[in-house]
């Protein structure tokens, strides 16, 4: 929080830069100005308008995004236009963050929202210099005059500093002199930001397992429908005597079938062929746009070659999320995605789902730009660094297919309460996962038994634990 033109940005940028964390997320309070009417723009354009006063803000919605944000879920961000005084028709998406830098000039005015912050600091600019930017910047960037900046200082800035925005300093937990040159200020709150990441936190999987349940199953759930050939697999691989072969067999015939039904939810488009009788067919294609596989290793290649026989000229990807043993926790450990597949349609492919957490790690690293780096959804678990360079993956949620043989429904809730456009498509849905997060009935741990390994006790299936 400060005063307008006190370096707020700055001051969050250095803290960002210096924090040296995945997934930082920078939310501005100048996104969240009210839609004005038609009077209020006419005020606006004479500067006439108070944009400093509490009511100028949409509190309302502001709260609500940074609650969705602090629980990881994706939420829609509007942008602002200053020039016009109005919010543009394009929002931007933000998912949550392992930190969130939340700036405004009333960032600490409204006690709702002062419940979500868990660090409060106030940047103290002397008033001179602050309306000296103020002029340099609403010149600049905003094509406003000297005359109109002035006065719209004089009658709303400076009285709304005094009154709404001073004060508030009595809140802050630490106070910034001199805004961003201020290194030593802005070290403490590094410090102290990196300890709190530090403490040790309740387990992610544990969070996951006591939400959402009894609540129905989401929209973006689809089950292949249960025929009796389709039961007559799961009976067999399911059976703990299966031999391995069998278990191979009938597990690449439910994955074929698993791989067909989820080309049906991609955009196909009406065309018109000629057959051999010389006579036309009313048919559809696929608009011809590339789809990319991601396998989660190990288990979740199995499910490649299923892939690549009904695709034609696929890329594919891997993401090698591995089960840290002693929390229980997942942690990414190797990437290699494929360059630009930000346009892409992704099937994404894990044998199995029980908590959600490795799936919704994976979905992650594919919607976001830059490091790879493992997430924890609900900021309760501990990171995992990789040592790649920046890239830019950016993958659309919608454009997200996650196919798994089968999923709890712990782990559907999940992966849709976080990320609610991607499509979750499975074989079956199992009811219950147990105190160590095996999915019951189950189908025991889906990479010892296709590739014939015995792995660790204590961890034995879903979620790429057979790592």
């Amino acid at each position: 929080c400060g005063g307008s033109a006190s370096g707020k940005t700055t001051v969050a940028t250095r803290i960002i830069e210096a924090l040296d964390v995945p997934w930082v997320v920078l939310l501005s309070m100048d996104s969240y100005y009210k839609v004005l009417d038609e009077g209020q723009q006419a005020l606006a354009a004479r500067s006439d308008y108070n944009f400093d006063h509490p009511d100028a803000f949409d509190f309302e919605l502001l709260v609500s995004v940074l609650r969705k944000l602090k629980k990881g879920k994706s939420v829609k961000v509007p942008v602002y236009d200053f020039t016009t005084h109005s919010r543009r028709r394009e929002w931007k998406t933000v998912y949550g963050a392992n930190v969130i830098v939340f700036e405004g000039i009333l960032a600490f005015a409204n006690k709702e929202l002062l419940k979500l912050l868990d660090m409060k600091v106030f940047v103290d600019t002397d008033s001179d210099i602050r309306l000296v930017r103020r002029l340099q910047r609403d010149i600049m960037e905003r094509g406003r005059d000297v005359a109109g900046v002035i006065k719209q200082y004089n009658k709303f800035v400076k009285p709304a500093f005094e009154q709404y925005i001073e004060p508030t300093v009595q809140v802050a937990d630490i106070v910034v002199p001199r805004g961003g040159e201020n290194f030593v200020a802005l070290d403490l709150i590094v410090q102290h930001v990196h300890s709190q990441l530090e403490k040790p936190l309740p387990p992610c999987r544990a969070a996951l397992a006591s939400a959402h349940q009894g609540q129905p199953l989401p929209k973006t759930l689809s089950v292949l429908e249960s025929t009796p050939q389709v039961r007559g697999m799961h009976t067999i691989i399911r059976n703990k005597d299966t031999t391995r072969d069998e278990f191979i067999f009938y597990s690449k015939r439910l994955m074929r079938l698993l791989i067909e039904h989820a080309l049906s939810f991609l955009p196909l488009k009406s065309v018109t062929v000629e057959t051999p009788q010389g006579t036309m067919y009313e048919g559809k294609r696929f608009h011809r746009q590339r789809i990319t596989g991601v396998s989660i290793l190990r288990a979740g290649e199995t499910m490649e070659q299923a892939l690549t026989a009904v695709c034609k000229d696929i890329r594919l990807g891997k993401i090698l999320i591995q089960t840290n043993l002693d929390t229980g926790e997942p942690e990414l450990h190797y990437l290699r995605l494929p360059k630009e597949i930000s346009e892409d349609y992704v099937i994404l492919m894990d044998s199995t789902v029980s908590t959600g957490a490795a799936a919704m790690m994976a979905v992650r690293v594919l919607l976001v730009r830059g490091w790879a780096v493992g997430w924890d959804p609900l900021g309760l678990a501990g990171l995992s660094h990789l040592p790649v360079p920046p890239q830019d993956h950016d993958v659309q949620e919608d454009r997200i297919f996650l196919l798994s043989l089968l999923m709890a429904e712990m782990g559907v809730h999940s992966v849709a309460y976080a990320f609610p456009r991607v499509h979750i498509i499975t074989t079956a849905v199992d009811k219950r996962v147990n105190e160590e997060f095996h999915i019951i009935p189950g189908i025991g741990n889906f990479g010892d038994r296709y590739f014939g390994t015995d792995g660790p006790s204590g961890w034995c299936e879903g979620d790429s634990m057979d790592c």
